[in-house]
């Protein structure tokens, strides 16, 4: 039976449940009800810089893979960071965007960035998209960029001659701790009286925490967790942040066995919080606000809270978000990320290889030092 690949400009074009089939359900961000809610809440679409143009092959009227994929206008959001690219392409009148984007918008987490049918090998469906992907850029896009790949994709693209970029992000790694006191027997003496007193000077300020799931997330508190997540944007680019207000209420409907919020509350009014999205095996990090600024609660919320729901769930992994080399110092590792690019333009493409091998070198001889800087004992140490 013929095979065909098509671009469709939403998730609606498949239906939640045969989407969700291919197995977009064990990482929340490939989940239907993810993606709609973005688009439906106006976070990607018309005037955002992403419009979807989602891949789907199909072999009659089965669907045997999908990617998401979005033409972008611009490269926010995307924690992968090509704004050099783009000005080298203007320098030589050369246009780089639009171009087209395989990722999940403004997350950047490690994960499936495809999906596949039973039966249908990973290879042989990166295999039929990337014909339909390289004629899209010969025609209209300048580039194609896969972020964030997991493990078993890398390896296809890296093995299809793509040009592979890497990164460096800090994770936080379940080694069968009983208790968040377990993990830290695992620190340098002095390296964790300091993590010990961080946690003491929060309660010592009058804060109450606590951690929400899904349906204890009311109307109410997802208002005011949007002003915690606009505050944020707001003191760090003095412009707002990517979500809309809407898309946090059609997660909470649409998806509440996935989410934890944790907040800190002051004489019973919550002052700041952290939204976190879990997985089969890992925590997800990935939205933090406050109204008002207390010590070392980030440090709180975004990291010990998280820690401490692992251990409880036996969640093997706590992915906190990119960037943020401060996470060193508490017990998050540092890993490798991957991002895959096919350049249209033969020239680009040369001069980009060349950056790239250069760039990995560096990024490897970086995540060799922060190894040696972690916080944990060394032998023959308290």
């Amino acid at each position: 039976m013929t095979r065909s690949v098509a671009l469709v400009t939403g998730v609606d074009a498949v239906e939640p449940a045969h989407w969700n089939a291919l197995g977009g359900t064990q990482f929340p961000f490939m989940q239907h009800a993810f993606l709609h809610s973005l688009e439906t809440s106006g976070s990607v679409g018309e005037g955002s810089g992403w419009q979807a143009r989602h891949l789907l092959l199909r072999e009659g009227e089965r669907l045997l893979a999908a990617m998401p994929c979005y033409a972008k206008t611009h490269s926010y959001g995307e924690y992968v960071f090509d704004w050099s690219w783009a000005d080298a392409y203007n320098r030589h009148r050369v246009p780089y965007y639009p171009k087209l984007v395989s990722a999940v918008p403004f997350t950047p987490a490690t994960g499936p960035r495809r999906l596949v049918a039973e039966g249908v090998e990973l290879r042989e469906a990166l295999e039929a998209l990337l014909p339909a992907l390289r004629d899209a850029c010969e025609r209209r896009y300048s580039s194609w960029h896969l972020l964030f790949p997991e493990p078993a994709l890398a390896a296809v693209c890296a093995e299809l001659g793509l040009l592979r970029r890497t990164g460096v992000q800090y994770h936080w790694q379940n080694r069968g701790y009983a208790c968040f006191e377990d993990f830290l027997a695992r620190f340098a003496s002095r390296k964790r009286k300091q993590l010990k007193k961080e946690r003491r000077q929060v309660a010592e300020q009058g804060l109450e925490i606590r951690r929400l799931r899904g349906a204890q997330i009311d109307a109410a508190m997802w208002e005011r967790f949007y002003v915690f997540y606009q505050m944020t944007y707001a003191r760090r680019s003095g412009h707002g942040g990517y979500l809309s207000r809407e898309f946090f209420h059609a997660i909470g409907e649409t998806m509440p066995e996935n989410l934890l919020l944790v907040v800190a509350l002051r004489d019973g009014e919550p002052v700041a919080g952290a939204l976190n999205l879990i997985g089969d095996d890992t925590l997800y990090g990935r939205y933090w606000g406050c109204i008002e600024d207390y010590a070392q609660l980030h440090f709180e919320l975004c990291y010990y809270q998280g820690i401490e729901f692992c251990i409880e769930q036996g969640l093997t992994r706590f992915d906190a978000g990119a960037q943020g080399e401060h996470k060193l110092a508490r017990g998050f590792e540092p890993v490798i990320t991957e991002s895959f690019h096919h350049i249209a333009h033969e020239g680009f493409r040369e001069a980009i290889a060349d950056f790239l091998r250069r760039e990995c070198v560096s990024i490897e001889s970086y995540r060799q030092e922060a190894t040696a800087s972690l916080p944990f004992r060394k032998d023959g140490e308290d």
